[in-house]
């Protein structure tokens, strides 16, 4: 388990095209309840928020989900980044992996997913990047929306009809990924913009946490706490009082304000 960053109730970044934006985000990882060790790590430090659930038995995965985190934590202090640095990022944590200690004769690899704060067109943007089945979720306006696509053969399965995504959540399979960082495999993220907007909130976890918590359940605990540090902790709270049977990592970010350049020159 690796934890690079923590909470802040206050963050202003202005990015080069002169937009302002505030945020504050909260950062939470717990074992759970029946694993031994957490191989679970997070990146709570912008631009970058991630989180990384590793796999490969105990030294293993531990020693991916932090190669991941650790490359990914040296965009730290810049304003954005770009789908290529977070390509190279992970590119350097599968070499990484290769030269570790602890790592299985098949290898050790990892989930990841995440948010990067970035620039398209001039606009602020958050970069949605994921491998695996670990998710990110957007709440704007109440509405909860899965911004990641799980890369695991049950959603296969959902995609192609056979199941239901009830039918997901209790098949024999529903451990099984199909993407991952490592095994000396290149990475293969699959990302999407997203506008930087006021008032949203963005949940990045594990599936230790989508294991023991329905979208509606994920929906009632960030509606149900305003800050960042409690609906963290509360959604925590919840999957272990659910069962707690993985490691659960959540990451939870406010967009407080946004403020473009436009918009201050027309009010002066």
């Amino acid at each position: 388990m690796t934890q690079i960053g923590n909470g802040n109730p206050r963050f202003r970044v202005t990015l080069p095209g002169g937009s302002e934006i505030r945020l504050a985000w909260s950062a939470i990882t717990h074992t759970g309840l029946r694993r031994e060790v957490n191989e679970d790590s997070y990146l709570a430090q912008p631009p970058v928020f991630a989180v990384a659930d590793g796999m490969g038995g105990h030294a293993a995965g531990d020693f991916a989900s932090a190669a991941v985190v650790t490359r990914l934590a040296e965009h730290g202090g810049r304003q954005l980044v770009g789908t290529p640095e977070i390509d190279q990022s992970l590119r350097l944590a599968v070499q990484d992996m290769g030269r570790g200690s602890g790592v299985t004769d098949e290898g050790s690899g990892t989930t990841v997913t995440g948010v990067a704060l970035g620039e398209i067109s001039g606009e602020p943007a958050w970069l949605v990047f994921n491998i695996g089945d670990s998710r990110v979720y957007r709440l704007v306006g109440g509405v909860l929306e899965q911004l990641t696509v799980d890369h695991s053969v049950v959603q296969e399965l959902v995609d192609a009809g056979q199941i239901t995504r009830e039918e997901a959540d209790t098949h024999p399979h529903s451990n099984v990924i199909t993407r991952a960082v490592g095994f000396h495999e290149a990475p293969l993220p699959d990302y999407r913009a997203v506008a930087v907007e006021p008032g949203m909130r963005l949940l990045v976890c594990s599936d230790g946490l989508t294991k023991e918590l329905t979208s509606y359940g994920i929906r009632h605990f960030l509606l149900a706490n305003p800050k960042a540090e409690p609906a963290a902790r509360a959604l925590v709270d919840a999957a272990l009082g659910n069962g707690g049977r993985d490691n659960v990592t959540v990451v939870v970010v406010d967009v407080l304000a946004v403020a473009r350049p436009e918009a201050e020159a027309s009010g002066a």
